[in-house]
């Protein structure tokens, strides 16, 4: 885990997404209260968390288990002038200590596969109130039938990733109403891959006598590589919808 987090640490992102496309899923929410509670699962540093801080006058509860994640949220959002809106919490989304049925929207981008995207949606939806939101990007294939290699790269690093249409039928399976959802672009992932390709390529001088350190570079480095062949075989979609 250490040469994990060095790879991440300070990195922009923690996975694919851009504040643009934080944006639109924002603006199909309708009807919120002035001051909307925002609860943000598994916010990593927090590029998303900090855009959400602008585009609403409410609180936002911000949890993650890295505290150094935490530090660097709080350091850009004092540097953006909305560290007031934010409170970073250290805790698991598996046992997440908040009282039920107390937030308008639950956002969660590129984190939901941690606990699995159906037990994500139904256990997280005691957190929302009655019509809350919940938002959350995930990794899905895009086509039937990928080839072989990158078929077998995301059955041994993800083997829950579905289709849009699978996870379409779990969200209405799962008590809420779907409210719409898209595919982030490809200029998305780059924002996440371009600086993590350029930690790997520093890291292999440090790690050059490592072999355990240089099979976790390597690992990372083919998921970049993967993206670049087969991008129109996956990629990460928001799902917007609210509770029922």
């Amino acid at each position: 885990m250490s040469i994990f987090f060095e790879i991440h640490q300070n990195l922009p992102r923690e996975a694919p997404g851009d504040n643009a496309s934080t944006r639109k899923a924002f603006s199909l929410l309708t009807n919120l209260p002035l001051k909307p509670k925002l609860l943000d699962i598994g916010c990593g540093p927090g590029m998303q968390t900090i855009e959400l801080a602008k585009l609403i006058d409410g609180q936002i509860t911000a949890v993650d288990t890295h505290q150094p994640f935490l530090d660097e949220l709080q350091r850009r959002a004092l540097a953006e002038g909305v560290s007031d809106n934010i409170n970073s919490v250290n805790e698991s989304m598996f046992s997440l200590d908040l009282a039920p049925h107390s937030f308008d929207i639950l956002w969660s981008e590129g984190a939901i596969y941690i606990m699995g995207f159906e037990t994500g949606l139904k256990s997280w939806q005691t957190l929302l109130k009655t019509g809350g939101y919940l938002v959350v990007s995930e990794l899905c294939w895009l086509q039937p039938n990928p080839p072989t290699e990158v078929k077998q790269f995301w059955q041994t690093n993800y083997p829950d990733m579905k289709t849009i249409d699978d996870n379409l039928k779990l969200i209405e399976a799962s008590g809420y109403r779907q409210i719409g959802h898209f595919v982030l672009t490809e200029s998305s992932w780059w924002n996440y891959y371009t600086p993590l390709k350029e930690r790997i390529e520093d890291l292999r001088q440090k790690y050059s006598d490592d072999p355990q350190a240089n099979q976790v570079l390597d690992n990372e480095f083919q998921e970049i590589e993967l993206y670049h062949k087969y991008s129109n075989w996956y990629g990460y979609v928001f799902y917007i919808m609210q509770v029922k």
